[in-house]
């Protein structure tokens, strides 16, 4: 079944506003907006509800100002990739469907999202899927993945979620700054890229990804001092403390035990207060 389509209502704005490649030079505002327009009911209403519920966790453990410049840097650089991707397919194809198909949505933010909440609390089960939170990313793309096979409208949404998760990661393991220390990134072993994947997997995966964290961020000291994190000449990258990501994790748990809490204490005000009407009723 189709999702109610709002392109219909609006279509230039969707026209003007949507990520389409052959109108992205000199249309290149597109890279921007098209992340912030839904085309469809389900797509407004996923977005606001992700937006909502994934932004009270993230957005006082990592700042309003931080959260902001993610959601920013994460859809630009998302739409990016997807531009650079159609337009090679393109090319290979010389199908124009690539050319001209509209792409919007915040779902390549709410993957980043998703990955935020890996890296803060990763070991936090989920109550109503029974898994834990550093899977999140991969399930998601997993079921993505699945259902592009069964609809057209699912596939065009996949390389939005894949390089919003990419991307999400690449920033919260190499440029995300934290107010509390003026550090960068996450270089803990326990986000790295291999992590998103599933344990029979990862030594193939490992070292590829290894090679590219040292290319990027410099080789591990292989010294007693060396437990601290990456080095670059002799020097301990920003960020790479264990026990500063550790911090953060257990700053990410203590957030989610205080939204639950207050979630649990209104509820309980509201039972009260209902059970006082009925009363006095």
């Amino acid at each position: 079944m189709s999702s109610p389509q709002l392109s219909g209502i609006l279509p230039s704005a969707v026209s003007y506003l949507a990520l389409i490649p052959a109108k992205t030079i000199p249309f290149a505002w597109n890279l921007i907006t098209a992340g912030y327009i839904e085309q469809s009911i389900y797509g407004v209403v996923i977005s606001t509800i992700g937006l909502l519920f994934i932004g009270k966790l993230l957005e006082p453990i990592w700042g309003s100002r931080e959260f902001l410049k993610f959601i920013f840097v994460v859809n630009f650089l998302t739409s990016v990739c997807v531009f650079t991707t159609a337009i090679s397919l393109y090319y290979i194809t010389r199908q124009e469907l690539y050319l001209y198909l509209p792409i919007s949505g915040f779902e390549g933010v709410l993957a980043g999202f998703l990955v935020g909440i890996k890296q803060i609390i990763p070991d936090q089960e989920l109550s109503l899927l029974k898994i834990k939170a550093k899977w999140l990313p991969s399930l998601a793309l997993l079921v993505s993945v699945v259902l592009s096979f069964i609809t057209t409208e699912s596939a065009s949404y996949l390389p939005t979620l894949i390089f919003g998760t990419y991307i999400g990661w690449i920033y919260l393991r190499y440029w995300q700054t934290k107010p509390e220390t003026k550090l960068r990134g996450d270089p803990s072993d326990e986000f790295a890229f291999y992590t998103f994947f599933p344990e029979f997997l990862r030594p193939v995966i490992a070292p590829v990804s290894t090679l590219f964290e040292r290319m990027i961020c410099g080789k591990r000291s292989e010294t007693a001092d060396e437990t601290r994190g990456y080095t670059l000449g002799g020097n301990v990258l920003p960020g790479s403390d264990p026990i500063e990501a550790s911090r953060r994790r257990e700053k990410g748990a203590r957030a989610l035990e205080e939204r639950l809490a207050e979630r649990l204490a209104a509820a309980r005000r509201t039972e009260e207060t209902q059970n006082d009407a009925s009363e006095n009723v």
